[in-house]
């Protein structure tokens, strides 16, 4: 998970903290050095850690947070409000040209993701509803143009090309053909080296020239650190970057490039790519960021999760289905199905509020994995139609059927019928629960079944 190491650093610096009524100075002095080591061996940039530990400590011992009821507390929200401010505050969005198309230009060394990125960011705007066009102006990698082409293909994009011409002209004819074609978005995937050369530079300054593009965006994998804080410094002084893309952000354990290149560069982190697929990026957003290194959650970003996958149609279908207990094992597997589209279990589980702590506390009781959903999956499909509308009715025969036909064992189809069960009871809890309320009732929560 992302940031994971600094994540439980920082939550445990400050458990200390907040077990004490009232602050003196050398318990925030305290905390603030292992806050340095913390940020320190994420691998954030020094000159950026002394800067943000001493914007910290002004803070922290002024006159209203020792003085407060919670100075604890007062002491997380300032850190908080300090790493987002360090990552850059807020969302910045991708600009957009008044008069289309809009030329955007992805630039990296090789081996970051740019290609994938740049496909990942034409899906990203096909959904707002935007034409991109995506091209290849990558002349020199083996296979790069019918990479983009395989990926334009998986997200229904055209892809521009002229085989192996000159990289300023394919970008020059690709912004012409945008413009006839009604296309509002030209993404270009240049070429890339091992390391930062005068050639390379040479190449993007003159397909720069040549199209003006609205905005130039660094490519950068985040798992290499301060390499990637370093690179987008080269590329910066060179081409005037407006933004990055962070990929692999989810296998970023440490998280020093998030924390440190926007101090460094100035370029703000606008895109973070979270994983293989092509749906797996997403805006960056310093101050949820922020929340989820301390353990806050990201609601926010789970809700856009949640209304990008199910539709208004189906969430009114499904509540139809519930309130009226006519919710069979059809209906749970497509609650699975639609739960995987998410994104990764951990990734989903870590934007609940209080999760990690909660799962600590269970010694991993919350601990999820994705072969489970893929077992339960199998397990409901290896079902006939009668027995996914009676779950109750499946006798010991018929789950050992269902075990041989799923590839699993009698326990599993047994525990998945149970926790059906309960799902059913639990939505019968809700919705009486809810009835009372809507009547101005007082009822009693129900308690959550851990599943």
């Amino acid at each position: 998970m992302a940031f994971a190491s600094l994540s439980e650093r920082l939550q445990e610096t400050f458990k200390k903290l907040k077990g004490k009524g009232k602050l003196t100075e050398e318990d925030v002095n305290q905390a603030l050095r292992e806050v340095r080591l913390a940020l320190l061996e994420a691998d954030v940039n020094f000159k950026v850690v002394r800067n943000f530990v001493n914007v910290v400590r002004q803070r922290a011992i002024g006159r209203d947070v020792m003085s407060s009821l919670t100075p604890a507390q007062q002491v997380v929200k300032i850190v908080r409000d300090e790493l987002a401010a360090l990552m850059g505050g807020q969302n910045a969005r991708l600009e957009l040209a008044a008069k289309p198309p809009t030329v955007v230009m992805l630039v990296g060394l090789q081996g970051s993701g740019k290609t994938t990125s740049a496909a990942k960011l034409a899906n990203h705007l096909k959904k707002q509803g935007r034409r991109p066009l995506l091209v290849a102006a990558d002349i020199y990698r083996p296979a790069a143009i019918k990479q983009l082409q395989v990926l334009g293909g998986q997200i229904d994009v055209p892809v521009f090309t002229m085989g192996e011409q000159d990289p300023a002209q394919i970008a020059k004819a690709a912004v012409e053909s945008a413009d006839r074609h009604g296309q509002d978005v030209v993404i270009i995937d240049t070429a890339g080296r091992l390391h930062i050369n005068e050639e390379l530079m040479e190449e993007l300054e003159r397909i720069r020239v040549g199209v003006q593009p609205h905005e130039i965006l660094l490519v950068v994998d985040a798992m290499t650190g301060q390499d990637a804080v370093t690179v987008a410094e080269s590329f910066h002084q060179r081409l005037a970057l407006d933004g990055v893309i962070l990929t692999k952000l989810e296998g970023d354990t440490r998280g020093g490039a998030a924390l440190s290149v926007r101090a460094v560069t100035g370029c703000p982190i606008k895109f973070a790519g979270v994983g293989e697929k092509l749906d797996a990026l997403e805006p960056f957003h310093p101050d949820r960021m922020a929340d989820r290194i301390l353990g806050m959650g990201d609601v926010l970003t789970l809700i856009e999760k949640a209304q990008a996958t199910f539709d208004a149609e189906q969430v009114a279908r499904m509540q139809k289905k519930l309130r009226s207990a006519d919710f069979d094992l059809d209906d749970f597997l497509e609650q699975l199905q639609q739960f995987k589209k998410m994104g990764p279990l951990d990734q989903i589980m870590g934007m609940i509020p209080g999760m990690d702590r909660l799962n600590k506390k269970m010694k991993g009781a919350l601990q999820f994995d994705e072969k489970e959903l893929v077992a339960a999956e199998a397990i409901i499909k290896s079902m006939t139609p009668w027995e996914r509308r009676n779950p109750e009715k499946i006798n010991g025969s018929r789950r050992r059927r269902v075990a041989r036909g799923s590839g699993t064992s009698v326990q599993d189809v047994n525990r998945l019928l149970k926790q059906f069960d309960q799902t059913k009871k639990l939505v019968k809890q809700f919705s009486g629960w809810e009835k009372a309320a809507q009547k101005g009732g007082k009822r009693k929560f129900p308690k959550l079944p851990f599943m």
